[in-house]
């Protein structure tokens, strides 16, 4: 059985960082995004971690673990959202104490996502993959970034449906303020690699390939376990996105992947739009795409709603999810149940 939280009115919001944090030029920014979750109505428990930021980490690993920690432990905070991601909260995940952790929201993406999917395996507990603290920071969200409250606030045995995206951002410009954060400038268009309409089943897992591929092999990162306790004859459906990798890099991670046993028992695969993909000797993300299809026997998407080119869709770790591609309008719907 899968464990899903409920995001209630008012709650605490829990703001710690146990991958990057803040530095000084950028705490305004901070600042901003705590007055507009205040303005929703929440309450904000803020930790020291969040405004500090030294050699490519908010503080020591044991000091980002203690105040993660006494956050998932704390029965008034419903939600656990760090401001963004950053590159090295493996750091943490051996000293995060796992029989502590109270049913409560954590969300975000980047290397986030590497603390969504590891607190799923080793709990059973849904985990949310979708927007960071900063970027809530504007004076309104576009409608595809602001479902992640609607999809925290579904009670369980409900869901919730989003829909793909009208534009995106192609590259981020943060010396050009916009009011809703992101410049979506670019339409958006989904594909597969089949070329056809595509239909997909089964529960949500996944994240940031840099990141989520060094748990296969840690006592972390144990699918196959995590599929027979929570899960068992289900599908899995898994959304994956890259952030930094050439295409090379991005096939070995994959291939690891499928070696490792993630990939037994899959639904599909969903890849999101990528600002790297850089093509190693002709060889393409497509390509890469393709291969993995064939090899698996299993369909394929991508260029959807996740990552580092936003906005994204709010995808819960856990949750039985249901998607409709159309390959005539680029479209695509997920309905998630939480069961």
């Amino acid at each position: 059985m899968i464990r899903y939280p409920l995001l209630e009115e008012k709650t605490t919001i829990g703001i710690t960082a146990p991958s990057s944090g803040i530095g000084p030029d950028l705490h305004d920014w901070l600042k901003q995004a705590i007055r507009k979750m205040e303005g929703l109505g929440f309450s904000v428990a803020t930790g020291d971690t969040v405004w500090t930021e030294h050699k490519a980490k908010s503080a020591p690993a044991k000091l980002r673990a203690e105040e993660l920690n006494r956050m998932l432990r704390d029965d008034r905070i419903g939600l656990v959202l760090p401001p963004w991601g950053g590159e090295l909260l493996i750091e943490v995940l051996e000293y995060i104490d796992w029989e502590q952790i109270g049913d409560k929201w954590l969300l975000g993406y980047s290397d986030i996502s590497l603390l969504l999917l590891a607190v799923t395996l080793n709990t059973g507990l849904a985990t949310a993959h979708g927007t960071n603290l900063l970027d809530l920071r504007g004076k309104y969200d576009d409608k595809t970034t602001a479902a992640w409250r609607e999809a925290l606030e579904t009670p369980h045995g409900g869901s919730f449906i989003q829909h793909s995206s009208v534009r995106y951002q192609k590259e981020w410009n943060a010396q050009q303020a916009a009011p809703g954060v992101f410049h979506l400038t670019e339409p958006t268009v989904w594909k597969s690699v089949s070329g056809g309409d595509v239909g997909l089943k089964g529960r949500l897992l996944g994240g940031c390939i840099d990141v989520i591929r060094h748990l296969a092999g840690t006592p972390y990162g144990d699918v196959r376990a995590f599929r027979e306790r929570h899960m068992p004859d289900e599908p899995v459906l898994w959304y994956l996105e890259n952030c930094e990798m050439n295409t090379a890099d991005l096939r070995r991670s994959l291939v690891q992947l499928k070696l490792a046993g993630w990939f037994e028992n899959c639904a599909g695969l969903m890849f999101g739009r990528s600002p790297a993909n850089a093509p190693v000797g002709g060889y393409t993300a497509e390509d890469v795409y393709r291969d993995m299809a064939e090899e698996l026997g299993v369909p394929v998407l991508y260029d959807i709603d996740c990552g580092h080119m936003p906005p994204q869709l709010t995808l819960i770790n856990g949750a039985l999810a249901t998607v409709e591609f159309s390959s005539e309008s680029g479209e695509g719907m997920v309905t998630q149940v939480f069961k």
